[in-house]
């Protein structure tokens, strides 16, 4: 049973298409800064429900991306072009010294918009970011091309129902360490009705594949981290290969060259750390905001 209640859903136009979120109201008279989630490649804003209910006495607010879940956009070959996106809809609802909670490609998101935006947050927890190191940004150009695109691309897109969904996912790697109510979510959240009948994928094969092909395409990120100057967290989760999903992809370096930057490595955790665990990311959220 949810602890609070429903949130809003809200669209707001970015010049590329309309950008979805989720607001959840706090409770009347909080003047506490609210949290701003944003999640992870080929995920949506409802996979933070679980650690959203830990906080009811906040605002909070999560962004589907541009191109997931209830959000518009096709393929993308830019990240700071979704990094803009989500500048627009941030400035649009005029959030000023706000938590920033990201994971994965929604933590580098939140990073270029802090730099881009200093006003916008107050603090930032950043769960795996896609942050690499320097070398990883060196060679130009997609990392998938021609005859290789990113195996994504091959993902099942239709389904004839949530519960189908999670039959066939639930045993899966990495599904399977995913917290029961989490993975509920990403299943129940990440379909959209199909004309004809059933559901398909919110988030594309098409644009998934693409975003894994662009991670290289904002090779300022490390620079812009230089410029936040903000308290952040990063959170590093284990590093085992490159080609391992749930291997960390952070920059071990990276929470040193952020001016008031903290490290945290938990290598007890893979790269789906608030997904495999939502309340242990509650508490370290809750003990870095105060």
């Amino acid at each position: 049973m949810p602890s609070r209640p429903a949130p809003a859903t809200r669209r707001i136009e970015t010049g590329n298409g309309l950008l979805a979120f989720f607001d959840w109201r706090g409770q009347p008279g909080n003047a506490d800064p609210p949290l701003v989630f944003a999640h992870a490649t080929g995920f949506h804003a409802r996979v933070w429900d679980a650690v959203i209910e830990l906080f009811p006495e906040r605002r909070c607010i999560a962004l589907d991306l541009p191109g997931h879940g209830r959000s518009e956009g096709g393929p993308v070959s830019d990240w700071r072009a979704v990094a803009a996106d989500v500048s627009v809809v941030l400035q649009s609802i005029k959030l000023r010294g706000a938590i920033g909670i990201g994971h994965s490609m929604g933590a580098h998101l939140l990073v270029q918009c802090a730099a881009d935006s200093p006003a916008t947050f107050g603090r930032l927890v950043l769960f795996d970011p896609v942050i690499c190191a320097p070398e990883f940004y060196a060679p130009a150009g997609p990392l998938y091309t021609g005859d290789a695109p990113h195996p994504a691309i091959r993902r099942k897109r239709d389904f004839d129902s949530p519960e189908a969904m999670m039959e066939r996912f639930r045993a899966r790697d990495p599904y399977c360490l995913f917290d029961a109510r989490v993975f509920e979510d990403y299943c129940r959240h990440g379909l959209l009705p199909r004309e004809g009948g059933g559901f398909e994928l919110a988030c594309s094969p098409e644009v998934e594949a693409s975003i894994y092909a662009s991670s290289r395409s904002n090779s300022g990120i490390l620079e812009a981290a230089k410029r936040v100057d903000v308290p952040a967290l990063v959170i590093r989760a284990k590093q085992t290969e490159f080609t391992d999903f749930k291997s960390s992809p952070t920059w071990p370096a990276l929470a040193s060259i952020m001016p008031r930057g903290e490290d945290l490595h938990r290598p007890d955790r893979t790269h789906f750390h608030p997904f495999e665990d939502p309340a242990d990311a509650a508490r370290i959220i809750a003990g870095f905001i105060g």
